[in-house]
C-alpha cells in the first residue's frame, strides 16, 4: 500500500515537472518571438491586449460598413412617408406568438386608433395578423453608389408598404422610418469626420513639417499663424464661418464647405505636434546620415522622419475624428451646418428641438445615441492605438 502511494506521489511530481518545463518552453518561445518581432508586430500584439480598443475597432468597422451600404441596409427610402404611421413607436420583433408557438422572427399587424381623451393616434398590435421578417427582400429601387440599380434590401416584410411597415426605431412626425434615416445619416456624419481629418492631416504635416525642418523666418511665420487661429475661441469661430456659408448652396457643395471649414480649424494642433517632432529629429544620426548619403530634403522628410512617428500621428487623428463629428452634429443641430434635404445625425436631431415631438416620440433622440456610441468607440480606439504606438512601455 505504501509502495502504491509512493509511486502515485512520484508520478504527480513528475507530471508537475513536465508541466513546469512545458511552461518554461512556451515562455522561451514567446520571448524569442518578441526579440525577433518587427515594430509593427509589437504594435499589433500590444493593441490586441487592449480589449476595449479591439471591441471599439469592430464597432467602428461595422458603422462604416453600414454607412457604405446604406441603401442596402435601410429597409425604406429615407424620404418615403407612411402617412398612416406618423409617430409610430418602435416595432416589437417577436419569436413567440400569442398562442405560445415559436416562430421565425415576425411582427404583428398595427391598428391605428384615436384616444378619446387626448385625441392622439395610438397604435395597437393586431395579434391575428402576422408578418414574417424576410432577409434580402425586394423593395424600392435605388442606385448603389450611383452606379447600378438594385431593389434588394437587407431585411423587410412581405407586405405592401401602404398596409404594413417595420420600424425598428419608430417613425417621425411625417411617418418616415427613423432607422432608415439614421443609416443614411451615418454616411454623411462619419465621412465628414474622416475627410476633414484627412485634410487636416495633409495641411498639418505640410506646414508643421516645413516649420520644424527649416526653422527661421518660415517657422516664425507659420507659428504666428497657428497662434492667431488658436487665440480665437473655437466654437464662435466655427459658428461664424458656418454662418457665412450661403444658404442656397446645394447639398454636395454645403457638405464640402462644412468639411473644409472644420479642417481649417482643426489642423493647428497636428501641425504643432509635427513641428515638435521634426525639431527633435532633424539632428538625429539617421537624418544626418541620409543627408550625407545625398538624399533630397523631401525624401528625408517622407521616407525617414515621418515614418518614425507615424503611429503617433494615426493615434492623434483617431482621437480627432470624434471632435469633428460632434462639431458637425452641433452645427447642423442649430441650423448652421448641413440642412435638409441633407441627412446627417445633426439634421435628424433638429426634430428634437421641438419639445412636443420629444414628449410624444422620444425615439427621435436616437441619433444622439448613435453619436455617443461613435464618439466612445473612436476614443477607445484612439487610446488603444496610442498605447500600441509605444510597445516597449510597461
Amino acid at each position: 500500500m505504501q509502495n502504491v502511494e509512493k509511486r502515485s506521489w512520484l508520478d504527480r511530481l513528475n507530471e508537475d515537472e513536465v508541466v513546469r518545463e512545458d511552461d518554461q518552453v512556451e515562455e522561451a518561445i514567446k520571448e524569442e518571438k518578441v526579440h525577433v518581432a518587427s515594430y509593427s508586430q509589437l504594435m499589433w500584439w500590444r493593441f490586441l491586449k487592449h480589449r476595449m480598443a479591439v471591441i471599439s475597432a469592430v464597432v467602428v468597422v461595422i458603422l462604416y460598413v453600414v454607412a457604405a451600404f446604406a441603401e442596402f441596409v435601410a429597409p425604406y427610402d429615407p424620404e418615403n412617408s407612411f402617412v398612416i404611421y406618423k409617430y409610430t413607436p418602435p416595432t416589437t420583433i417577436r419569436i413567440v406568438d400569442s398562442e405560445g408557438t415559436w416562430r421565425l422572427p415576425f411582427v404583428y399587424g398595427i391598428i391605428r386608433e384615436r384616444d378619446p381623451e387626448t385625441l392622439r393616434n395610438i397604435y395597437i398590435e393586431d395579434t391575428s395578423v402576422i408578418y414574417p421578417i424576410r432577409f434580402f427582400v425586394e423593395g424600392s429601387e435605388y442606385k448603389m453608389w450611383n452606379l447600378w440599380t438594385m431593389n434588394r434590401h437587407l431585411f423587410g416584410l412581405d407586405a405592401d408598404r401602404e398596409v404594413q411597415g417595420i420600424f425598428l426605431l419608430g417613425a417621425d412626425r411625417l411617418g418616415r422610418d427613423v432607422f432608415s434615416r439614421l443609416v443614411y445619416g451615418a454616411r454623411i456624419s462619419l465621412t465628414i469626420g474622416l475627410v476633414s481629418v484627412v485634410i487636416s492631416l495633409v495641411v498639418g504635416i505640410l506646414l508643421g513639417g516645413i516649420s520644424g525642418f527649416y526653422g527661421g523666418a518660415i517657422d516664425n511665420a507659420i507659428q504666428r499663424l497657428i497662434e492667431f487661429i488658436r487665440s480665437i475661441p473655437e466654437i464662435p469661430l466655427i459658428m461664424a464661418l458656418a454662418a457665412a456659408l450661403p444658404a442656397d448652396w446645394p447639398v454636395v457643395r454645403l457638405y464640402f464647405g462644412v468639411t473644409i471649414l472644420l479642417a481649417f480649424v482643426g489642423w493647428t494642433g497636428l501641425a504643432r505636434v509635427v513641428r515638435g517632432r521634426f525639431l527633435s529629429l532633424r539632428e538625429e544620426d539617421f537624418v544626418m546620415a541620409a543627408r550625407f548619403a545625398g538624399s533630397s530634403e523631401m525624401r528625408i522628410i517622407l521616407r525617414h522622419m515621418l515614418p518614425s512617428f507615424l503611429s503617433h500621428i494615426i493615434a492623434s487623428l483617431t482621437l480627432s475624428i470624434p471632435g469633428i463629428i460632434l462639431s458637425e452634429t452641433g452645427l447642423s443641430f442649430i441650423g448652421l451646418g448641413l440642412r435638409a434635404p441633407a441627412i446627417s445625425w445633426g439634421v435628424l436631431l433638429q426634430e428634437a428641438q421641438n419639445l412636443r415631438s420629444v414628449a410624444l416620440a422620444p425615439w427621435v433622440l436616437t441619433p444622439a445615441l448613435a453619436v455617443i456610441i461613435t464618439v466612445l468607440a473612436f476614443n477607445f480606439l484612439g487610446d488603444g492605438i496610442r498605447d500600441a504606438a509605444d510597445p516597449y512601455a510597461k
